[in-house]
């Protein structure tokens, strides 16, 4: 960052000061903790010469932060992924099921919403599509935040609902499906190039709330990559250049991620342990009816109150898929081998 050249290149140097910021935070963390380690072996060491009551219970205090800090270094060491550090583009998609599963859809957007705030992470709506009378049929988020992909990425994939419907007259239980897209941000330096010619750009009517261009400009743009098939909209810029640069952000990250599950397929059939990735496999169950429980299906974590885990309190979740990624799964690959 020294170098006399280093913000020739904006993007990539912006990548780097972001990076460093990052490392600096980490250092001063691990620093504070061999602050305080030091401070309570001298605790002890006077109270082991003095028998002072005061001193011990000053131990136990310091002791206790120093488990606190432990615990919370600890997470940090789990997300070491090469894009755990970076920002989040999180879509929900509402599952076939009419209006119960566009209200399961929304339902998840407040619980990542308050799970994010909670993080001190900041949500900006991207892209969202309601639904005709109640819920949203798709919403896309981009979340700001240190570590902001490394905390979501666990919920990734399928989550079902059951539950008696709040739409149903004659109070039925109902399975229903939403899927949660996480992908990391991706930065200037590690852009996929696309060919112009694979795009094909519209622009429409931006729709939601907004000031007073809203409906009344061609500012909303959809962009198709026409190899692929992959469109991403945004509309939530009043000006149409900006929007197109976030969809083409998103479609970055979505082209990425794209290639990077191929690459895991190509490896996983040459294994012979291609999995299915079928809609009902879902990763993690809510059911409200007939018993309360919440469960991930990947680490077997569980919880009894489905309406906390609703309200956004997904951090045990959060941590016990940290901890199946590095311990789990390396499990299961000893048992393949």
């Amino acid at each position: 960052m020294n170098e006399s050249v280093f913000w020739s290149d904006s993007k990539r140097a912006g990548v780097v000061s972001k990076r460093a910021s990052t490392l600096k935070r980490g250092i001063q963390r691990w620093e504070k903790l061999h602050s305080d380690t030091s401070n309570a072996l001298e605790i002890a060491k006077e109270d082991e010469a003095d028998r002072d009551v005061n001193l011990t219970v000053e131990l136990k205090q310091t002791a206790g932060r120093i488990e606190t800090a432990l615990n919370s270094l600890e997470l940090l060491v789990f997300l070491d992924g090469q894009y755990d550090p970076r920002n989040a583009i999180v879509t929900i998609y509402a599952g076939s099921g009419g209006t119960e599963a566009l209200d399961w859809a929304q339902m998840l957007e407040r619980m990542l919403t308050k799970f994010a705030a909670a993080q001190d992470f900041t949500v900006r709506t991207i892209d969202r599509t309601v639904g005709d009378v109640v819920g949203i049929k798709n919403v896309t988020m981009e979340i700001n935040g240190e570590f902001a992909y490394g905390w979501l990425k666990g919920e990734n994939g399928v989550h079902r609902l059951v539950r008696i419907s709040p739409f149903d007259a004659e109070q039925m239980r109902h399975t229903t499906f939403a899927m949660i897209e996480v992908l990391p941000e991706m930065e200037g330096v590690d852009e996929i190039d696309i060919d112009p010619k694979d795009l094909r750009i519209d622009t429409f009517l931006a729709g939601g709330h907004g000031g007073q261009s809203v409906q009344t400009t061609y500012s909303a743009v959809r962009v198709v990559h026409i190899p692929t098939g992959i469109t991403v909209s945004c509309q939530n810029e009043r000006s149409q250049l900006q929007n197109r640069e976030i969809a083409l952000k998103i479609l970055n990250a979505r082209l990425l991620q794209k290639r990077r599950e191929q690459a895991s397929h190509e490896r996983d059939a040459i294994r012979g342990e291609l999995v299915s990735a079928e809609w009902g496999n879902q990763i993690r169950s809510y059911v409200l009816q007939p018993y309360k429980l919440v469960k991930d299906h990947r680490t077997n974590y569980e919880s009894t109150e489905p309406d906390r885990v609703l309200e956004g309190e997904l951090l045990p979740f959060e941590e016990a898929y940290l901890k199946w990624i590095k311990h789990g799964q390396k499990t299961k690959a000893l048992k393949n081998e």
